[in-house]
């Protein structure tokens, strides 16, 4: 299995998982805030939306089916 195969499976895979979840949510940590003596931990929530999840499908699919022809 090549390098292109390999990039195209998992294209293929995380636009599925992305699709079936209707997108993924995930948190990271923030910026921790001081305020009067008082230490308060912040989280940033990110969204992957699934048009992005059918680009990456559409994308592994046509990169498994593409075919570059060699000119020698």
């Amino acid at each position: 299995m090549n390098t292109k195969t390999i990039v195209a499976v998992i294209l293929i895979a995380a636009g599925c998982v992305v699709l079936a979840y209707s997108g993924i949510s995930y948190t990271t940590p923030g910026k921790p805030v001081d305020f009067i003596g008082i230490h308060v931990e912040t989280t940033e929530s990110h969204f992957i939306p699934p048009a992005v999840g059918a680009f990456a499908l559409i994308g592994g699919v046509i990169l498994l089916l593409v075919n570059p022809k060699r000119t020698a």
